[in-house]
């Protein structure tokens, strides 16, 4: 699990989804988590750098937890759906988090992330209870948020979903900024994103099949 977790977190640096030493990713174990450790750039990591926290904020090893772990920690004990978070400085989510704005239906695939928009938190300081008061708000019924003036969270059920998932929606952010340069565009409704939702619960090579 140490190695995936670190694995993770080159990958996403490596494929431009985040720089340096900023962003952080963690992995739900059977005691808590294990999280990225702060300050220090993950190519320089070892698996053993990773650091293990209980739900109660408690932390063992050599290492000190990612300054984020806080948000982490309040949405596994609030979501047990949640297997792993992963936070980036994307470009592109970024921007739109440095405009206050959440990303509305202006494609299908907002759906991708759980509802018809991802939400954008609103600013708090980093590493705060009020920055993660807001990112668990924002996160209810979703699988991704934009942070404002910040980055990006998503979740998913393992590292490679939730990794996924922040990929998705980075592509997505910069679709929309797009869309917003050109002028906005017109939105689907709530009655198509309803049945596109609704599609997705069969979408998939592991969804179930239709009675």
């Amino acid at each position: 699990m140490r190695d995936s977790l670190l694995e993770t977190a080159r990958r996403m640096n490596d494929i431009g989804l985040n720089q340096g030493t900023s962003g952080n990713v963690s992995v739900r174990t059977e005691t808590g988590y294990l999280i990225t450790p702060t300050g220090m750039p993950y190519d320089d990591c070892q698996p053993a750098d990773m650091v293990p926290m209980t739900l109660e904020g408690g932390t063992t090893g050599p290492r000190k937890p990612s300054s984020e772990w806080r948000f982490h920690q309040d949405l596994y004990r609030d979501r047990s759906d949640i297997g792993a978070i992963v936070h980036v400085h994307s470009t592109f989510a970024t921007t739109l988090a440095c405009l206050g704005v959440e990303v509305p239906a202006f494609h299908y695939m907002v759906a991708v992330a759980g509802g018809d928009n991802i939400r954008c938190a609103p600013y708090e300081t980093f590493g705060t209870a009020a920055l993660s008061d807001g990112v668990v708000t924002a996160m209810q019924d979703r699988q991704a948020c934009l942070m404002a003036n910040h980055g990006m969270l998503a979740a998913g059920p393992t590292l490679e979903k939730a990794l996924a998932m922040a990929v998705e929606v980075e592509k997505l952010c910069e679709i929309y900024w797009r869309v917003l340069q050109a002028g906005g565009g017109p939105l689907l409704n709530n009655a198509e994103m309803t049945v596109i939702l609704e599609k997705f619960k069969g979408y998939g090579q592991f969804a179930e099949p239709a009675s």
